[in-house]
């Protein structure tokens, strides 16, 4: 399959993405394009392995670690990203995104990474997750699922969108392959009529540019989900540093950009629910 030609209206969001923060004085336009593939991007990927849509898998808990070390979002515990949200609307919302120290063993058997990804606007908490990870001896990142909620006024306004693979029929997916190829595809996650999100490689020799810096061979996703097919997302992840960029192109203008790359303390993203600490 050959690399897709990307939108220049998803060119010119990643050329300019973030760079009118003051967060980091790297953040200039360049004079050059904001996305470039080499030769070796545009060859076909191999029949694959991963899985897709409601697949069975199964999984030896032995071959899983939490120690994720995948190339395109290695997650050392105690990194934390923070991301810069515009909706389709110009409304801004700050992302924090922590890999604690924490793991979990979920109903499937195997123990995954805790990672903490909040959501505020204005200072205040819209929504908060816990995201579990991990990474199979073949290299593969896989995602077994989260608890979410959503907040209003303080107070958890919805629960939608959580599940724990082995749990009701939950299945985890992929959340990026060991050696990415372009034409992969495969499922990120899958609970029917609640989770069935998929993925697909477009590029794996990308340049891209946020306020934290410029990345070259950047790995290019696109993020789809079966629930709401006209919903697209591309997702840019940066070699050593993990998601840089995402931009949806389903009929807005939203994106998030990395801001900030930094340690987090020990405490930070530890707390329940609802109370991320800080």
């Amino acid at each position: 399959m050959k690399q897709r030609t990307l939108p220049l209206i998803l060119a010119a969001t990643i050329l300019c993405a973030g760079c009118t923060s003051a967060t980091t004085p790297s953040a200039t336009s360049p004079s050059t394009p904001a996305l470039e593939s080499s030769p070796a991007a545009t060859t076909s990927a191999p029949e694959s392995t991963l899985p897709i849509g409601s697949e069975p898998v199964n999984l030896n808990p032995a071959d899983f670690t939490t120690d994720i070390t995948h190339p395109y979002w290695p997650m050392k515990p105690g990194t934390r990203w923070t991301y810069r949200d515009v909706d389709e609307k110009g409304e801004v919302q700050t992302v924090v995104v922590v890999a604690t120290a924490e793991t979990k063993k979920l109903a499937n058997g195997i123990t995954a990474r805790v990672v903490r990804d909040t959501v505020r606007s204005d200072g205040e908490l819209v929504e908060d997750t816990l995201d579990w990870y991990a990474q199979d001896s073949a290299g593969n990142v896989w995602y077994m699922g989260e608890d979410t909620a959503e907040f209003e006024n303080g107070k958890i306004a919805s629960r939608e969108g959580s599940f724990e693979a082995g749990v009701g029929g939950a299945l985890p997916g992929i959340l990026l392959p060991a050696e990415p190829q372009v034409g992969q595809k495969y499922r990120q996650e899958y609970l029917k009529g609640e989770a069935e999100d998929n993925g697909e490689v477009l590029g794996i020799n990308q340049l891209v540019e946020v306020p934290t810096g410029r990345y070259s061979d950047a790995l290019l996703t696109r993020d789809t989900t079966n629930l709401e097919p006209d919903v697209v997302e591309y997702k840019l992840y940066a070699p050593d540093i993990g998601p840089v960029l995402a931009v949806d192109i389903s009929g807005g203008a939203a994106r998030e950009a990395l801001v900030k790359l930094d340690k987090a303390a020990s405490q930070d993203g530890t707390g329940p629910l609802g109370a991320p600490n800080p």
